[in-house]
């Protein structure tokens, strides 16, 4: 089992995704749960073919965390 983060950003009129830890793979949808699934789809299918051409598949290492600040904090 593998565990990637995948970024999903408001892209004008759809949605884009993408994996800090696999250049290259990115989705699109015109909504945010079409563009995780498949984004979802991108990967299986990335990882797979690395394991079936016996490649080494990344491991993971990004991270994600929301900053919560209140409003004027620190603001002179």
């Amino acid at each position: 089992m593998y565990r990637f983060l995948i970024i999903i950003e408001k892209a004008g009129k759809n949605y884009s995704a993408y994996s800090p830890d696999l250049p290259g793979c990115a989705a699109t949808g015109e909504t945010r749960e079409e563009a995780e699934q498949n984004m979802y789809d991108v990967v299986e299918m990335h990882v797979n073919g690395l394991v079936e051409d016996n490649l080494a598949v990344p491991e993971p290492h990004a991270a994600a965390e929301y900053v919560v600040i209140k409003a004027g904090a620190g603001v002179s």
